[in-house]
């Protein structure tokens, strides 16, 4: 008998003991002291919880008003076409781009040749008639397994690679009207003259 009474006084303590440790030893992430959007605040003097911007800052990531992003459904290209951004566009091609999708942009790359999915390759129909826009946005965010290159390549770079893929799709599939007459000439005595 003298030991239910002990036994009861044991598990009072401990019943309050652990009732009054409920709130600091249970860690919960729903539970974390925060403020919710616009509400009120007595930490900042003027009683809002939401801040201004502070004043000279520069947004983070891409600025939507910028004049060189168009729509995905646009053919337009906000650049001046020239030799200089095509060798950018050839430059950041091979640092960026050769890696999986090939030099010729055929999709064999170093990184699909030793086992990764293969990229399709720009000489399809269906990618030679996509507009120029399309090509860009997926330089940017990415499109499957291809990761967006925003953070890396900015706008200008970005254009200069959809130039030099149109270049490369050009070299594979150019009509033969629009050659130049010395080239149209070589090609219609079978590539042999000079």
């Amino acid at each position: 008998m003298r030991n239910k009474p002990s036994l009861f006084a044991i598990a009072a303590l401990c019943a309050i003991g652990v009732a009054g440790c409920q709130n600091t030893l249970r860690q919960d992430m729903a539970n974390q002291p925060r403020q919710n959007p616009l509400s009120p605040s007595d930490f900042f003097a003027d009683g809002r919880s939401e801040r201004p911007a502070i004043e000279n800052t520069v947004a983070r990531g891409s600025v939507q008003d910028d004049s060189l992003i168009v729509p995905k459904e646009s053919n337009a290209f906000p650049l001046p076409l020239t030799a200089e951004l095509l060798e950018r566009g050839q430059q950041r091609y091979g640092i960026f781009c050769t890696p999986c999708h090939g030099i010729q942009g055929d999709g064999l790359g170093m990184v699909a040749m030793r086992g990764m999915k293969h990229p399709p390759s720009y000489h399809q129909e269906r990618l030679r008639n996509v507009p120029n826009g399309y090509l860009y946005d997926v330089v940017t965010n990415g499109f499957g397994a291809m990761y967006g290159y925003s953070a890396q390549i900015p706008p200008r770079d970005r254009w200069a690679i959809v130039a030099y893929l149109r270049a490369l799709q050009l070299s594979r599939n150019a009509p033969v009207g629009q050659l130049p007459a010395e080239l149209r000439e070589k090609l219609m005595a079978g590539g042999t003259a000079k």
